[in-house]
């Protein structure tokens, strides 16, 4: 059952969901009936057709933060269709970020506000985006719980990607979950974080990824979600 406090946020996540029939069949689906889903982070992934095609092919395409979109003519590597963005004020804005905005869902992450982080307004944001922002004690919370990392006394939050996916997982409990550009899920213990828009950035001291990479192995060996490699064109067995 859902957490009611995530109900409007469930019920917003369906009303961009695009009926595509079967997990990545393409065939007609119910209007607002989310039976599969794609979590795309922002890890560098070689091209496979095979995992463009399945994240196009979802009920809904989540992407986080520094995300790039495949170009036409261009290699199939990440999809090109997105229906809900989860993101934070200070990320990295690409030229995919705010493309044609008015057409997805935006939700502002902001975990640090438990911890005092102060309210910035950045420039690279459309003057009319619209947003929501999502609950800390009905999603940073949880989640953090569920990481049993001690997040009050160290100050911790979890990452975009983590947070999208258990999001995913919370909201849609019957729905396929279909999970890639996620590092940290094989590597647990990265030292940067590396984008596929090609930039370079530093893993907050915020952030528990070790913890997070243990949850996701997890919920991908039990069978609760499926996990496409970035470094391979296949979905990992």
């Amino acid at each position: 059952m859902v957490d009611p406090r995530l109900v409007p946020l469930r019920d917003l996540f369906a009303s961009y969901a695009r009926p595509a029939g079967p997990a990545g069949s393409g065939g007609p689906g119910v209007p607002g009936e989310v039976r599969s889903i794609a979590v795309v982070g922002n890890a560098p992934m070689v091209p496979s057709p095979a995992r463009a095609a399945t994240i196009d092919g979802c009920d809904l395409v989540l992407r986080t933060n520094s995300f790039v979109l495949d170009q036409p003519g261009g290699d199939p590597v990440a999809g090109r269709r997105t229906s809900v963005v989860l993101w934070g004020r200070m990320v990295r804005a690409t030229p995919s970020s705010f493309a044609d905005y008015p057409s997805r869902l935006y939700v502002l992450l902001e975990p640090m506000r438990m911890f005092h982080r102060p309210e910035v307004w950045p420039g690279s944001w459309p003057a009319d985006l619209g947003l929501v922002v999502a609950r800390n004690d009905a999603v940073a919370v949880p989640l953090l719980e569920e990481l049993g990392v001690p997040w009050r006394e160290e100050g911790i939050a979890p990452t975009t990607g983590t947070t999208a996916a258990w999001l995913a997982r919370v909201l849609f409990p019957e729905a396929q979950v279909h999970l890639t550009g996620l590092s940290y899920v094989a590597d647990p213990s990265p030292e940067r974080w590396d984008y596929q828009s090609g930039a370079r950035g530093r893993i907050g001291p915020e952030h528990r990824i070790s913890a997070e990479g243990a949850l996701l192995q997890r919920w991908w060996k039990d069978g609760q979600v499926r996990f496409w490699p970035t470094d391979s064109e296949e979905e990992a067995a």
